[in-house]
């Protein structure tokens, strides 16, 4: 099936090995990784298909090539599975050597053991022992592959990098394997021949890296979970080396130490988010599918590639620490506020925050975060309103401050447009229902009962303390005391803020689902300001009770979370 520049095929490993064709990891692509945990599952995988009774055929899963003429791959996606399966290859041509040099059916196997060898590894130069292979390695891992693993010669055990010792010790791994479970040339020779026919792969082949790209944003939408990191990694890295093929080793090997350092901090699934917050953190705002052929189309040299990552390197440390509040990087008067985004699970904002962290001073990017936590939780939290528009309008103050030299009194006034009027806000605030059995949910109740209980008598209760309970004033679950309730009603009010407050474990506890009458009175005895008013002001408890008790509270929560700038 072809699509543009992309072509899909369901191969299987004796057509895409046996067809002439050369396929390369990229030289700066990751280095080999598969352990005896991916070894073993791949063997027991192997093993079921190749029962008597076994399936048919193994799908490997997809294999993401690209190319630009005919002949040659580079291996965007794959080669781990790839690199493990030619050294099954080479362990069953070890196996194969062993009964040469016994002298079991010598002339036969060797013909067998060419007869693989040129089908699936590639020629070996007899006199030199050189191989022109059909698979091609790394930069840190080909020397090992061809000069020992291709022409089955022993590998070193010593001054290997981590990867190297991975690939010898691949080998040895299935060498053994293979060893104990076929004993003849013409069992080892079988077990190929079965074996090439019965795994295969969707291979999608495209023709450079934007198509590439554009595969991994498909396909990590469905699930299926691609680096993108490392096709990004590649193209930066093969413009360093194609610009100028000179570039001294020790240059890419400290550039290569950068990026696994940036990497190491991230991780893998996080690298695109966090090159798309800093890259909109200084230039126009892009989504994830535009971000690779902007940076594309943008970093075209050697010195724009060092100026990314020296960019990156400024940023990661920052974006790390904006959801881990606790991290050593912000001072304790910022804590609580990067502590609020990360429960309101607001992330729009990074941009922003990244920007004015290299801007601003210290107070300044404090006071930032108090508005920008008032602005999320009116925002974000109460109002529900649609984040789109609201990222956009962070990335262009972020730009502005970048590219301007936007002040914080500025960056302040730009924001005024996110923040919720108080008739607005109070309206949806008197309606919100926070269905506490999810955790996020139950979290922000008791922040918001914390508050109200700091605004009502200056004592902010620990919300997160497991001595603090939240108690539902109709219960969630009705006992004989609540009769009177019907199921819709309960249904509609039981998760409305109006029928909650804080409550001591203890005491939470010992009331369980009883009426209100008995829950008054444990109410007045409450250490909360605000759980002692629900018992004086009220006698009975049904929806209206509800109803305009949320209101009250509007009311209060416009005072609390409120930016007396934007008044």
């Amino acid at each position: 099936m072809a699509a543009g520049n992309f072509n899909t095929a369901n191969q299987t490993y004796r057509a895409l090995m046996g067809n002439g064709l050369i396929y390369t990891v990229p030289r700066f692509q990751r280095d080999y990784s598969w352990t005896e945990e991916e070894w073993d599952d791949l063997w027991r995988d192997i093993e079921s298909v190749m029962e008597p009774e076994g399936d048919d055929a193994h799908y490997m899963g997809y294999l993401v090539l690209q190319s630009r003429d005919s002949k040659n791959f580079d291996i965007i996606d794959g080669q781990q599975r790839l690199t493990t399966l030619s050294i099954m290859v080479l362990a069953v041509l070890a196996n194969l050597q062993k009964q040469i040099d016994s002298g079991n059916e010598s002339e036969n196997n060797r013909r067998r053991q060419d007869q693989l060898r040129n089908s699936l590894i590639g020629y070996l130069d007899p006199v030199t022992l050189l191989s022109k292979s059909k698979l091609n390695l790394n930069r840190n891992n080909d020397s090992l592959y061809q000069t020992y693993l291709v022409p089955l010669q022993p590998a070193p055990r010593r001054r290997l990098k981590a990867s190297e010792h991975l690939l010898r010790n691949a080998f040895e791994w299935f060498d053994e394997k293979i060893g104990l479970k076929y004993h003849t040339g013409e069992e080892l020779a079988g077990f190929i021949d079965r074996l090439t026919d019965k795994l295969f792969f969707t291979v999608i082949t495209v023709a450079d890296e934007l198509n590439a790209y554009k595969v991994f944003e498909t396909l990590n939408a469905r699930g299926v979970k691609l680096s993108s990191t490392d096709l990004l990694k590649n193209y930066l890295f093969s413009v360093v080396h194609s610009q100028n093929q000179t570039v001294p080793e020790f240059e890419l090997e400290k550039l290569e130490q950068r990026w696994e350092e940036l990497s190491g901090k991230l991780g893998a699934d996080s690298f695109p988010d966090f090159l798309r917050v800093h890259w909109n953190s200084r230039n126009r705002f892009l989504r994830q599918a535009e971000l690779f052929k902007r940076i594309r189309d943008q970093v075209r040299n050697r010195e724009q590639v060092f100026t990314l990552i020296r960019k990156l390197q400024a940023d990661v440390d920052t974006y790390v620490a904006l959801s881990k509040p606790e991290d050593e990087l912000w001072k304790p008067a910022q804590k609580p506020y990067l502590r609020e985004l990360r429960m309101f699970s607001v992330r729009q904002v990074y941009a922003l925050l990244l920007a004015a962290y290299r801007n601003f001073s210290e107070k300044e990017f404090e006071d930032l975060l108090r508005v920008i936590s008032i602005i999320s939780f009116r925002y974000n939290v109460i109002s529900n309103n649609p984040p789109n528009e609201q990222e956009r309008i962070y990335n262009k103050i972020a730009v502005s401050m970048e590219k301007e030299g936007m002040t914080y009194r500025d960056v302040i006034s730009e924001l005024k447009q996110l923040y919720v009027p108080d008739e607005e806000f109070k309206a949806s605030f008197a309606s919100k229902i926070l269905k506490t059995t999810q955790s996020r949910n139950k979290r922000i109740v008791r922040y918001i009962f914390a508050r109200l209980e700091k605004h009502l008598n200056g004592n902010e209760p620990d919300p997160d303390s497991a001595a603090v309970s939240l108690e539902h004033i109709m219960p969630e679950n009705l006992s004989e005391a609540w009769l009177s309730v019907d199921d819709a009603d309960h249904a509609q009010f039981v998760y409305r803020l109006g029928n909650m407050c804080l409550l001591s474990a203890t005491q939470n506890r010992a009331i369980g689902n009883a009426g209100f009458a008995q829950k008054r009175s444990i109410y007045e005895e409450s250490a909360y300001e605000h759980t002692r008013r629900i018992a004086s002001e009220n006698t009975a408890w049904d929806p209206s009770r509800i109803e305009q008790q949320q209101q009250w509270l509007a009311r209060q929560a416009a005072a609390i979370w409120r930016v007396a700038q934007f008044e």
